[in-house]
Order: C-alpha cells, then sequence, then structure tokens
C-alpha cells in the first residue's frame, strides 16, 4: 500500500478500525525538512510490505490526535495493531524506523535496504548549540553510554561488551546510538577529548572507553563508581525538589510572575502548540519565563495532576494556572490575554 494521509482523527481512526489492521503514522510538519527524507523511506516500507498501512498526519493541522499520542517533536511515529498503539519512535533516525517496522511488522526487502540507507537522510533538526546539546545528552540521566547501536543491537564488538559489563552492574543506564547522527558523532569526541566509542558517563563526567570500563567490571570499581553516581543523581534531585515534588511545582509556577511550561524552549520550541502560545504570548509584550517540560520527567508528569490539566503547554499567572493551547490562543484572539498578563506582573 501507498502512502496516505489521514486529515483528522476520524479518519486515522477509521485507519486503526479496519480488520487485522497494522499501521505506522508518520506526525509530521510542513516546516521541517527531515519529515521529507523520512517521508520517502515510509514510501519504501510501504513497497515492502503492503499488508501494512503508512499513514501521515500533519501534527499542527491534527491538534487532538497530536495530543492523544503525546506527540512532542517531529517526525514522530506511532505504531499500532487496530486501536493499539504498540511503539512510538520520536526523531528523524532512518535506521531506527526501519528497524522498528521489521521488529513488529516483520518488513524485508526494501525496508532491510532503507534500514542502511546514508545516516544524511535522517539528519536531525536540532538547532541549539552542539556544546549545550553535549552538556544535556550526557547528563540526560545519571548514568550515559554512547555507542556504536542500541542496547539490544549493539553495531560493534566494543559497544556489545561495554553494554554487557554495565548491565552486569545492576545499574540503570540509558544510551546513545552515535551512528543516528554524525554531529555528536564527531562532536562528543572534541568536548570528552576521547578519540573513540564507545564513551561512558556518570554525572555527565567521562568514565572512558571500552579498555577502561572493562579494566574497571574486572577489577569491582566499575560498579561502585555507577552506584556512587547514581546516589549522588538522587541525592541532588531530593534537594532540588525538597524531597516534595508539590513543594518544587509549587516553587516554579510561581517562580515568575508568568511561567509557560513547555516543549522546548522560547527560542527554540518542539510542537506546535508550544510554538503556537510563545508566539500569542510573546506578542503581549509581557515578560515570561519558560520551562522545558522535556527536561525533566518529573516535572512533565507531575505537573498534569498538580494543576489538574492533562497536557501542554500550561500558562501560569502568579502561581494560577491560565490554560493551555486552546484557552490562551482564544483569549489572545478576543484580546484578554494581555490585560490578564499585564494585571499579573502590575500586582
Amino acid at each position: 500500500m501507498s502512502l496516505v494521509d489521514a486529515r483528522s482523527a476520524a479518519e486515522h481512526d477509521a485507519l486503526l478500525a479496519r480488520p487485522n489492521a497494522l499501521v505506522v503514522t508518520h506526525f509530521w510538519a510542513s516546516w521541517c525538512e527531515p519529515c521529507g527524507a523520512m517521508d520517502a523511506l515510509m514510501r519504501e516500507l510501504a513497497a515492502a510490505r503492503p499488508a501494512v498501512t503508512f499513514a501521515r498526519v500533519e501534527a499542527e493541522a491534527c491538534d487532538d490526535l497530536a495530543e492523544r499520542y503525546d506527540v512532542s517533536a517531529v517526525p514522530f511515529f506511532t505504531f499500532h495493531r487496530g486501536a493499539e498503539k504498540i511503539d512510538a519512535l520520536e526523531g528523524a533516525d532512518a535506521r531506527a524506523l526501519a528497524g522498528r517496522v521489521r521488529q513488529h511488522f516483520g518488513v524485508g526487502g526494501a525496508a532491510a535496504a532503507a534500514a542502511s540507507a546514508p545516516a544524511a537522510a535522517a539528519a536531525p533538526a536540532a538547532a541549539e548549540p552542539l556544546d549545550a546539546r553535549l552538556k544535556r545528552l550526557t547528563t540526560q540521566t545519571p548514568v550515559v553510554l554512547f555507542m556504536k547501536g542500541t542496547l539490544d543491537e549493539p553495531r560493534c564488538g566494543f559497544s556489545r561488551k561495554v553494554v554487557d559489563a554495565v548491565g552486569a552492574t545492576g545499574i540503570a543506564f540509558s544510551t546513545f546510538d552515535i551512528l543516528s547522527d554524525e554531529d555528536v558523532r564527531q562532536g562528543l569526541k572534541e568536548y570528552s577529548n576521547w578519540p573513540t566509542y564507545p564513551q561512558l558517563y556518570a554525572n555527565g563526567e567521562l568514565v572512558g572507553g571500552c579498555d577502561i570500563v572493562l579494566e574497571m567490571a574486572s577489577d569491582g570499581s566499575l560498579k561502585e563508581a555507577l552506584a556512587d553516581a547514581a546516589a549522588a543523581a538522587a541525592d541532588a534531585d531530593a534537594d532540588a525538589g525538597g524531597g516534595d515534588l508539590n513543594a518544587r511545582l509549587a516553587a516554579l509556577v510561581k517562580s515568575e510572575p508568568v511561567m509557560l511550561f513547555m516543549k522546548g524552549t522560547r527560542d527554540e520550541p518542539r510542537c506546535g502548540f508550544s510554538r503556537k502560545v510563545v508566539d500569542a504570548v510573546g506578542a503581549t509584550g509581557v515578560p515570561f519565563g519558560t520551562f522545558d517540560i522535556l527536561s525533566d520527567e518529573d516535572v512533565r508528569q507531575g505537573l498534569k495532576e498538580y494543576s489538574n490539566w492533562p497536557t501542554y503547554p500550561q500558562l501560569y499567572a502568579n502561581g494560577e494556572l491560565v490554560g493551555g493551547c486552546d484557552i490562551v490562543l482564544e483569549m489572545a484572539s478576543d484580546g484578554s490575554l494581555k490585560e490578564a498578563l499585564a494585571a499579573t506582573v502590575a500586582a
């Protein structure tokens, strides 16, 4: 089956409602260049597996559907068996997309060729400075392994050995596939002053490469070092939140008279809804702060309960919830947003 467009939640639901439906959905945006490259891959995958429906949904035109599947950036892919969503994938990663399709739906042939396609077709759309991005990536979890391939599918023997060694410690860790991002692959060598991969980090500090990690695993110091890193991160989290997430959230929503909790930053929104609200609030001329909920999973999940509001973005004035995207845009349209926010700052 060729690539099909679902222009509404109803059309997408109809695809899922068919008997024995197998569906891969690409949430895209016209302004995102990598989405076009991923569409080309989707067409190849569709040709290789006629029993699977490959669909496109314009994320900003189908807000309700994007919110339903928590689309935080584009390109974004969801995988379905009937009405059940079985997996999701964020980012322009050609190998990962082809691998997930193969994993869930047994695609071969053209899809296998697509999986080994040059990574240029899957260049990321990140616009933040590379050093800032590398700092964020090396601290995304207390222990991070930069490797070739994934935790389940290492792409070289050195990466496989380090995965096994770190896994044997019993300490939780995340991984980043440097084959999926050439900027990270080259930039991290300079950032760490370490020329090879894999590279293991603990609390943002380089532990070492394959030889060092294996030596530490052999003498028992690896588990101790990673356990210390995990404990230090847990202590830092407790200190930041005073051991009480609600107290931390209360402080965050009042940290500026006007606060926007969004996906991404003011200069680099990571979803269309956040972009629209940034533009609407910015147009009022009222100063406001922002918090990137993608940077902190505790805040991202906890604020939904704290505010009794299930989606993002969320706009606050003097610690009180103003509303989400629809309410903010409606207030911007009728002129009441500027009035309300200006009154907040004046108070």
